[in-house]
């Protein structure tokens, strides 16, 4: 399957302070979903992906691109989609201004922002919502509005970080049935600590512990690990909970 992002042999220090040791690991089109306690390194190393870190040793490498070159990652940005847990739009503007916005800051042409914009605002659910200042919105809908803003690129790596996290469980679904629809046509990076998301969206599922990856396989391969449990969910959790500290 083709290769959207690539880590290999990454390691990441905050000073004399490691964070990040010695991970590998590739994304393909699909979920897959990246579990670990408080402090294993999950955001350090969505953000490495995003370009906004650069590893301490290791390469990172997404859409062809070096992104620990300079260049290389600017290039990458135009194929990469990024949603982290706090997240910043234009409260005073309106939605369909933030998707707008966010379309030509990711190398929509100019002519095609709008089409773009109104594409997806209708893949998200906001289309009768366009004219609403984003201040007036929901959690739920202000989640919808980040997807909208991290996709209308239509990026080939979406890194989300907790996205349905703070939502009540109707949105949760719906936001669920949105991240399963992009998984067909993009490699996505979905950070959570809700195991359910993983049991419901994940076909694969990287687990760290202290900065460690140790585990990377399919879904399944992790539940067979837990063959007592009489629940899928459960038995992730049971897994999760034997590998991390």
């Amino acid at each position: 399957m083709n290769t959207i992002a690539e880590c290999r042999g990454v390691s990441f220090s905050y000073g004399r302070h490691p964070v990040l040791s010695d991970i590998s690991f590739c994304l393909s089109p699909g979920i897959t979903g990246l579990l670990g306690v408080n402090g294993a390194g999950k955001s350090t190393l969505i953000r490495l992906l995003a370009t906004l870190r650069r590893p301490s040793s290791g390469s990172v490498e997404v859409a062809g691109q070096d992104v620990t070159a300079r260049a290389g990652s600017i290039e990458a940005r135009r194929y990469l989609g990024y949603l982290p847990q706090s997240f910043e739009v234009m409260n005073f503007s309106t939605v369909e201004a933030n998707v707008e916005y966010a379309a030509w800051a990711h190398g929509v042409d100019e002519q095609n922002v709008r089409a773009v914009t109104l594409e997806t605002l209708k893949a998200v659910g906001l289309d009768e919502l366009a004219k609403r200042r984003v201040r007036t919105l929901s959690g739920g809908q202000r989640q919808r509005l980040g997807i909208a803003c991290a996709t209308a690129h239509k990026p080939e790596l979406l890194l989300l970080d907790e996205p349905t996290v703070g939502v009540d469980p109707l949105q949760r679904d719906a936001l669920r049935g949105m991240i399963a629809e992009l998984g067909k046509s993009s490699a996505i990076l979905l950070s959570t600590h809700l195991v359910e998301d993983v049991a419901r969206l994940a076909d694969r599922v990287l687990i760290m512990d202290c900065g460690r990856l140790v585990f990377d396989g399919s879904v399944d391969d992790l539940v067979a690990k837990v063959p007592t449990a009489v629940d899928r969910t459960v038995a992730i959790e049971t897994a999760f909970r034997m590998m991390a500290s």
